[in-house]
């Protein structure tokens, strides 16, 4: 069987290889956190929106307003593509690896390439307009990810990807059992040729017999090592 290596543990890697290795090879995880059952509502309502366009083979007035010449691409995978656990996948027999991760929404423009498109949402004062904080830079690896994946897929996939950002107001007054979102549709240019030298790294890594030094901008190392001094 191949190896499951889905577009989270890609980014557990390049975060600390210690943690990726007592994962992928142990299966000892890190504590995990809350769901956010929000954002997962905001995701499914969008994506019920898209679908119903998807369906006229019409542009969402999202699209229109943002000056996007597309639709909503019709797939007979989209409903596997989007599965948190099959996704979209790519059997690896050189590395024996079998990758995936779940897209949010795929369109196609008039050109004919496929737009990976991914739904945030959050709640500040100000709307997000831009990718340009430091913690961004694991959205777009996600992004970059998927075009990689859809194209060992064999699609057409323009290094131009969407986020659909959607800011929840947290200035009002009251919640009166609402919360008025500003969406805001986010062109990124991809790049995704760092992707296969990170899967041998991957592959480098679990072939180890070692387990990796911690490293030390994980939390999760020097907790560990912070509390091993107290049971030793």
């Amino acid at each position: 069987m191949p190896t499951e290596i889905s577009r989270s543990k890609i980014d557990l890697y390049l975060e600390c290889n210690r943690c990726f290795y007592l994962y992928a090879k142990h299966r000892v995880r890190r504590p995990g956190g809350f769901p956010f059952t929000l954002n997962n509502a905001v995701d499914l309502l969008l994506k019920k929106e898209f679908d119903h366009y998807r369906g006229l083979g019409q542009p969402h007035p999202l699209m229109t307003a943002a000056g996007i010449d597309a639709i909503p691409a019709q797939n007979v995978q989209m409903d596997r593509w989007r599965h948190n656990f099959t996704g979209v996948s790519y059997n690896d027999a050189v590395r024996d690896f079998r990758v995936f991760g779940a897209i949010d929404d795929l369109w196609l423009g008039k050109d004919g390439q496929h737009l990976v498109v991914d739904y945030k949402a959050t709640a500040k004062a100000a709307p997000v307009v831009a990718l340009d904080q430091e913690w961004h830079a694991g959205y777009k690896r996600q992004m970059e990810v998927y075009q990689w994946l859809l194209r060992q897929n064999g699609l057409d996939v323009s290094d131009t990807a969407y986020f659909v950002y959607c800011t929840g107001d947290n200035t009002k007054a009251a919640f009166d059992a609402h919360l008025d979102f500003t969406i805001n549709v986010i062109p990124y240019h991809g790049d995704a040729s760092w992707v296969d030298g990170v899967l041998d790294e991957i592959k480098a890594c679990l072939d180890r017999t070692a387990t990796p030094d911690p490293s030390e901008s994980c939390d999760y190392c020097n907790y560990r090592e912070k509390v091993g001094e107290y049971l030793e």
